[in-house]
């Protein structure tokens, strides 16, 4: 039954403004103007759709757990959601939660309530534009409430980097998207932990380069066999080595074929998996801190080496550097003596007198 325009239901029954079906345990207030989460959804519900309403707020307790004990997918998507507080969605079934399309500002840790959830997939398409939130997410991911998570989405997000360790606490996560954001690198980024990871959608980035500690990672997870990595913007310079030999080499990305240079101007649209070396030219090393370490390793060899060959050399010659000591002593030795003499002289009245009546 569809009950539009009247007060709160009847225990069991359908909320103002929403669509219920029983026999399908849904629940719909879409595009209903609700500025709160009815507070008298039916106890059979299992699907929730609450999308494309002023709701700004989760304040705790809005969806009951003792009233809601089966509810296990909720949409709250496309709303103007800014706060989800702690205790939230503290719900003993939920499974499936998107929160897609909402501008959040504020995402508590605590949101799932103190024990774990028993979530498996969470959408957040395009919620996570504030930074605050985005490191409030990345501590409830790593405090392991939600172990059970396998499917996990952040596109749209305008992320340029991803907090340390933030994918830690996942083991049975499956699919991860990360696609049409701005990631310029992924070197911070851990992906160990993630055993059964099948899925990874790095698409529509800002990634230049993947550097041979996050190859090495992809080639570690057994279950990883779809990558993508379309449309991003490869700097195919020396740095790019690693990347295009993996490439050639492994079955896990999709579309590899049609991955292409953004830059330099010389290389700009030419396939990855067709780069020689010869093609790049490589006149600077590309590992610059391992290249600086050796350096500075030859360095201190051959300032230890010189430092050596100089004490050798004054030892060999030590009988004509004392000799030369002494000659230098005795040179400042007779030096001061005339000074000294040419002081007593000017120190005598006698003289002074002497020289003062010269004409005598």
């Amino acid at each position: 039954p569809v009950l539009l325009g009247c007060g709160s239901a009847q225990p069991g029954g359908c909320p103002a403004l929403c669509e219920c079906s029983e026999p399908a345990k849904t629940v719909k207030c879409v595009n209903r103007n609700l500025t709160a989460v009815p507070p008298d959804l039916p106890p059979y519900v299992r699907s929730l759709f609450i999308t494309g309403n002023p709701l700004t707020d989760l304040p705790a307790g809005a969806f009951p757990a003792q009233r809601l004990p089966d509810l296990a997918s909720l949409n709250l998507s496309g709303n103007h959601l800014r706060t989800v507080e702690a205790g939230s969605l503290a719900l003993p079934a939920l499974r499936q939660l998107d929160l897609s399309g909402n501008a959040l500002v504020s995402f508590s840790p605590q949101a799932f309530g103190e024990g774990g959830s028993p979530l498996e997939e969470l959408a957040l398409r395009g919620a996570l534009r504030d930074h605050g939130v985005l490191l409030s997410l990345a501590a409830l991911l790593q405090s392991g409430a939600l172990r059970n998570l396998s499917r996990l989405e952040l596109a749209d997000n305008g992320l340029l980097l991803l907090p340390a360790g933030m994918f830690t606490a996942l083991p049975a996560l499956r699919q991860l998207d990360l696609s049409n954001n701005s990631l310029v690198g992924l070197r911070n980024v851990s992906f160990q932990g993630l055993g059964q990871l099948q899925s990874l959608n790095l698409s529509d980035n800002s990634l230049g380069v993947l550097w041979n500690s996050t190859l090495a990672q992809f080639r570690n997870l057994p279950a990883l066999r779809h990558i993508v990595l379309g449309h991003n913007t490869w700097v195919c310079d020396c740095a790019i080595e690693d990347l295009v030999a993996w490439l050639k080499e492994s079955d896990q990305v999709e579309g590899k074929e049609a991955l292409t240079c953004a830059s330099p101007d010389k290389m700009l649209g030419k396939a990855l998996l067709k780069i020689n070396g010869s093609d790049l030219n490589c006149s600077v090393p590309t590992d610059l801190p391992s290249q600086l370490q050796t350096s500075y390793v030859f360095l201190g060899i051959v300032l230890a080496l010189i430092g050596a060959i100089f004490l050798l050399v004054l030892y060999l010659n030590r009988k004509g550097i004392k000799k030369w000591m002494h000659n230098i002593r005795d040179a400042c030795r007779d030096h001061m003596e005339g000074y000294h003499y040419r002081y007593e002289i000017n120190a005598d009245p006698r003289l002074t007198n002497l020289s003062s009546n010269s004409d005598v």
